[in-house]
């Protein structure tokens, strides 16, 4: 008997996915010259599509050249050539499946190093204890600049159909600057984008519209959602609830359920909250809640590496199950599911009292397999977290240099 993982799913918009098992989006922080998805990226997701997926979603993809989450952030924009992008979704559907574009704004979670803005619905910084400083300081976003970056999304959602991707994923999870103002820890706003719920995701609704009508009737439109912060009196499972029946009437085609941010980094197996601390699925507690209620598909991310932990998740009702780390380990394992077998390896676990050192040395040891992987090499999961966050530092050294070249060349000619 076929297993539930390998039937196909169909979309509202049409689109229909081969299988139920889609990677994750990791941050790959791998861009090229002049922020563009170079052939390091290409030979990544060539590796992923050959893996049996049925759908490859990319790495957050930037939507302001001026806002990145890291140094090597790929930034698609007005400005930006598309036959990089155009390459990178060829390689991405080499093997079949489909790929879908991340789209995101860091708001406030940038770098206190990085050139450029960071903004956030209100002027409350990334508060990490003695490693605050390491976030630059948010201004309160006004009207104008808000509606300017609902367009950009539409921008780039745009230009990522013209490029080939099947869809886009608005991410609105992880602390970034959508579920920044759908927290009511950070959006301390007085106006019609702050207080009561529904003005809390008022800019999230308003760049799902502004996406929706900028693409085709047929390409995909997911947004990524805490399904809760994991911190007290933040956003939780019922304001996510509530999203989600917001975004059921604006042609949204998945919601994809993580959870956490840079303050409480559950997103990387750390969560505050101590039911879930044990679990492979690190969500799913809360995700079977939400199925019972959702108009919409939902997919569950975090920690999922077990085919019968995936089959599981199913059988709770949720529709796709997205993995991350382990596809960064082990690049085909939906084939080997598909043939009854397991990863050899997983990751070496970072057990640091430090839980944002910790994060960082995990995030770190994860690119260090998809670099691997990138150069057609085989990832070595053993590799210590230590050495994995040294080498991580070094190469986000020499890409903030580049970077800042390239925004004050950019920012020069504009």
């Amino acid at each position: 008997m076929t297993s539930e993982l390998f039937t196909p799913l169909t979309l509202r918009s049409g689109q229909t996915l081969g299988n139920r098992i889609a990677k994750a989006a990791m941050e790959e922080n791998m861009a090229g010259a002049g922020q563009l998805p170079d052939e390091e990226l290409f030979g990544l997701y060539r590796r992923w599509a050959a893996g049996g997926a049925g759908l490859l979603i990319t790495g957050n993809v930037m939507v302001h050249a001026e806002a990145l989450t890291g140094p090597g952030g790929v930034v698609l924009d007005a400005a930006a050539p598309l036959e990089p992008f155009t390459a990178w979704a060829q390689a991405a559907k080499s093997g079949g499946g489909a790929v879908w574009m991340q789209i995101n704004h860091p708001g406030r979670q940038v770098g206190s190093d990085m050139p450029g803005v960071v903004w956030g619905p209100s002027a409350v910084g990334v508060d990490v204890g003695k490693h605050s400083s390491r976030f630059g300081r948010p201004v309160a976003m006004t009207p104008e600049q808000i509606e300017a970056t609902v367009t950009r999304y539409a921008v780039t959602a745009r230009r990522a159909e013209q490029a080939g991707f099947d869809g886009v994923e608005i991410h609105a999870a992880h602390g970034y600057l959508l579920s920044q103002f759908l927290s009511p820890l950070v959006n301390k706003r007085t106006d019609q984008w702050g207080g009561s719920l529904e003005n809390r995701a008022r800019m999230l609704l308003d760049v799902v519209r502004a996406v929706r009508a900028a693409v085709s009737p047929s390409f995909a439109v997911a947004v990524k959602l805490n399904s809760a912060d994991f911190q007290r009196g933040g956003f939780d499972a019922d304001d996510a609830r509530q999203v989600i029946a917001m975004l059921a009437p604006l042609g949204v085609d998945l919601v994809e359920l993580s959870g956490g941010s840079y303050e409480s980094p559950a997103m990387s197996g750390r969560p505050a909250d101590a039911r879930t601390q044990a679990r492979e699925a690190y969500f799913l507690d809360l995700a079977e809640d939400l199925v019972g209620t959702s108009p919409l598909p939902l997919m569950l991310t975090g920690g999922i590496t077990r085919r019968r932990t995936a089959e599981r998740v199913l059988d709770g009702g949720v529709a796709i199950v997205g993995m991350g780390t382990a596809l960064a380990v082990t690049p085909d394992l939906p084939d080997r599911w598909r043939r009854d077998r397991e990863a050899d390896e997983r990751l070496r676990p970072v057990n640091w009292s430090d839980k944002v050192l910790a994060s960082a040395a995990g995030m770190a040891q994860v690119r260090h397999q998809m670099r691997r992987i990138a150069r057609g090499s085989r990832p070595t999961p053993r590799t210590h977290p230590a050495f994995a966050l040294i080498a991580e530092q070094r190469k986000q050294r020499r890409a903030l240099r580049r970077y800042r070249a390239w925004l004050s060349a950019s920012q020069d000619a504009a």
